[in-house]
């Protein structure tokens, strides 16, 4: 594996868009996006909403985590017919860091109904699932090996994958332990990323060692544990010490066993002026980096060797922020990504930029042999003009490969017309967006996950969504993208 970097960031919104007629400037007020002649030949979409349930009540558990934290994985899988969602309950009386425990649960005729709960162990973070198409469907778990449950802080842990069958959830649960090479030194704090192809019954487990590397596992057809090895981060030689770029929260899929891999830095602030001045501000030692995104990808995950690390986007100029929404491969190997930025660190502009201008972007690019071969700003809002800013786009990919992003809008300009909630986007073939669409959601979810492709569900026409109504509900809801019966005959609607 080499851990070079190939830095091939452009900053995203400067590739040339074509002008559209002034009939059509409306439109562009209303969304701040500049759209392309393709856009309009998109369906207009008008999203129905089919079902909003709640899943479950969770607690607060003052540990750095909560029910959303494995954000670049899954906890909502679709399989052998039925839909399953995994949460995390705040153990009482328990101390942080390890005061959780997984709860697993099936939707059903009379709703949502908890179907197990860890009886025994103790985890810090929530756990992510994966599925094959007729199932089993995978939990990934990483309870503590500290035994006593008044310990507070970390400390080991072992990484174990649960199996349910579709068939019969509630009647309990294979343990499987994943095959690594050598004895990694695992903890509370996995990062793990967990994704799974759904139609060849394959699925592979990372999991971050410290600052260094993420160990990985793959699981073959035949359920046998057939290869394992490291990834190496990319090198971050510009810094004032050079080190390794640890990257969290990274989107992962695997398809016919090629592996593609996109997430952002995460460091404690590298640049010694700026460390100092957070210092001063928030009195911590640590702040941390979230502000360049990273790829890398390999055609085959049997070989065990990753394709160089290419940097799609940054913001490290203007110490700004940058977010991994998603990750889709396409049928012609390509990876769809998107994801949000934000310029700067306002802190910081005063003293260290003054000339900088505030800018919130949800972009868009596809990566192909390793190479960006297009780019697009969705959504943006730039301080001093209309716009607005987007936040968590997800991919929603049909039966017959129709792309949609679903996002949240937190902020718009009043000049926009536009409200804040939840909006749905299509993507078309040559990569255009189409006109957004509101999703008119009884209660607008601002955070969650889908029952994505990456986690092994199937294609489907209808998005469904595992999110947070509030500060303390876990949300499902079920929307059809459009509702004209003429576009959407791709595949019946989900139960």
């Amino acid at each position: 594996m080499k851990s070079s970097c190939r830095n091939t960031v452009n900053r995203c919104g400067q590739s040339p868009m074509k002008r559209i007629s002034a009939a059509s400037c409306i439109l562009i007020l209303l969304s701040a996006l500049a759209y392309t002649p393709a856009a309009f030949a998109l369906p207009e979409l008008h999203p129905v909403v089919e079902a909003e349930e709640t899943v479950y009540q969770y607690t607060l558990a003052d540990n750095g985590a909560g029910p959303l934290w494995c954000r670049g994985s899954t906890s909502l899988v679709r399989a052998g017919g039925e839909l399953f969602a995994s949460g995390l309950e705040t153990l009482e009386g328990v101390p942080p860091l390890n005061n959780c425990r997984w709860i697993f649960f099936q939707r059903t005729a009379e709703g949502w109904r908890q179907v197990a709960v860890d009886p025994k162990d103790r985890t810090r973070e929530p756990c992510p699932l994966v599925a094959f198409h007729e199932g089993p469907v995978f939990l990934s778990v990483n309870p503590t090996l500290v035994t006593d449950r008044q310990a507070g802080g970390g400390g080991p842990a072992r990484p174990e994958i649960l199996v349910f069958s579709p068939a019969n959830a509630a009647g309990g649960y294979e343990t499987l332990l994943p095959a690594w090479n050598g004895t990694p030194a695992f903890t509370e704090h996995s990062y793990r990323s967990f994704a799974a192809d759904g139609i060849n019954r394959e699925f592979i487990l990372f999991q971050n060692i410290g600052y260094t590397h993420a160990e990985w596992t793959f699981r073959d057809h035949d359920g046998h544990w057939a290869h394992q090895g490291k990834l190496e981060w990319p090198w971050g030689a510009e810094y004032d010490t050079p080190q390794p770029v640890r990257v969290c929260y990274p989107n992962v899929a695997i398809t016919n066993r090629a592996v593609h891999f996109c997430g952002v830095s995460d460091i404690v602030e590298p640049y010694g002026e700026w460390r100092a001045f957070k210092k001063e501000l928030t009195g911590n030692e640590w702040d941390y980096d979230f502000r360049r995104l990273f790829y890398t990808w390999t055609r085959d995950i049997t070989t065990g060797a990753f394709e160089d690390w290419v940097e799609i986007a940054s913001r490290d100029k203007t110490c700004g922020w940058i977010m991994p929404g998603d990750l889709w491969v396409a049928p012609d190997g390509a990876a769809h990504l998107v994801w949000t930025e934000q310029a700067i660190d306002e802190r910081l502009r005063e003293k260290f930029f003054p000339d900088a201008v505030q800018r919130h972007e949800m972009n868009y690019a596809v990566v192909k042999e390793g190479k960006v071969i297009k780019r697009r700003t969705l959504a943006a809002r730039e301080e001093g003009t209309p716009g607005v800013k987007a936040s968590e786009p997800r991919f929603h990919i049909t039966p017959d490969n129709r792309v949609f992003v679903f996002y949240y809008i937190s902020e718009a300009a009043p000049e926009t017309g536009v409200t804040t909630g939840n909006y749905l986007m299509e993507i078309s073939t040559d990569g255009e967006p189409g006109v957004p669409a509101a999703v008119p959601l009884a209660h607008p979810l601002s955070s969650y996950f889908t029952a994505t492709v990456r986690g092994g569900s199937p294609p489907s026409k209808s998005l469904e969504l595992l999110g947070a109504r509030d500060a303390t509900t876990m949300s499902y809801a079920r929307i059809q993208p459009d509702s004209n019966p003429e576009i959407n005959t791709a595949s019946p609607a989900a139960p």
